[in-house]
């Protein structure tokens, strides 16, 4: 099932400035942290030292700078979860889509290499594996697409046949042909299934529950059930 969404419903989904959830997840590791607080030292000592040969004339320059990069490992985590959104509303249209689980499995993926000297001083290449989640989703249309994440403890409720939805977008209105696809909701078992939360989670339920309640009033009851 493939229902098209308005752009202004979309917007609100997944809005250009980052979330709060998705600030979170940009925010990062420790590690992730202290790099951005080492770019935001290196750039104030090169606006600090810019300032000094430039003298005074550079003050307005050096106020303006020195704000941008001083609060750059704060800001920085809005930046980039606003250009992960603009990935997703590149596109002109968007719809809301229900399918099933066909098949999920995990696997044993190759995420980097690191490289490392042994004990005798040879060259050693590591490769750093995670354990990833693999869904194949699809619909009574034939529509079929792969989505695949970091495992998780509670991904072992997933079963194949259980309802899939989310939102999907395409630079065709008909939808023909999808572009990129959102975070997944698995509605039996309640659970989120995402790398990047793209989606505000408490606008996508008053969507699916306006678009249910809309289906019930246009058609009788289906011999299977759409909604649980």
């Amino acid at each position: 099932m493939l229902i098209p969404l308005t752009r202004k419903t979309f917007d609100q989904l997944v809005p250009k400035v980052g979330t709060a959830d998705q600030y979170r997840y940009c925010w990062g590791s420790p590690a992730d942290l202290l790099r951005r607080v080492l770019i935001s030292v290196a750039g104030l000592t090169g606006v600090f030292a810019l300032r000094y040969l430039l003298g005074d004339a550079s003050v307005p320059f050096a106020f303006v700078a020195g704000t941008i990069f001083g609060l750059y490992w704060l800001w920085s985590p809005v930046y980039f979860a606003s250009r992960r959104n603009a990935g997703l509303r590149r596109n002109s249209y968007s719809g809301f889509w229900r399918g099933r689980v066909l098949d999920a499995y995990v696997t044993n993926d190759v995420t980097g290499t690191e490289e490392t000297v042994d004990k005798r001083g040879d060259l050693v290449i590591v490769e750093n594996r995670e354990r990833r989640l693999n869904l194949e989703l699809g619909d009574r249309t034939g529509f079929v697409t792969q989505f695949q994440v970091p495992l998780q403890k509670d991904h072992r409720l997933i079963r194949p046949g259980d309802f899939a939805e989310m939102i999907v977008t395409s630079n065709r209105e008909d939808l023909g042909r999808i572009s990129a696809i959102s975070d997944i909701y698995i509605p039996d078992a309640k659970l989120w299934v995402s790398d990047y939360p793209y989606l505000r989670k408490d606008i996508f339920v008053e969507v699916r529950q306006q678009l249910r309640r809309q289906q019930q009033r246009r058609s009788p009851p289906p011999p299977e059930p759409v909604w649980e």
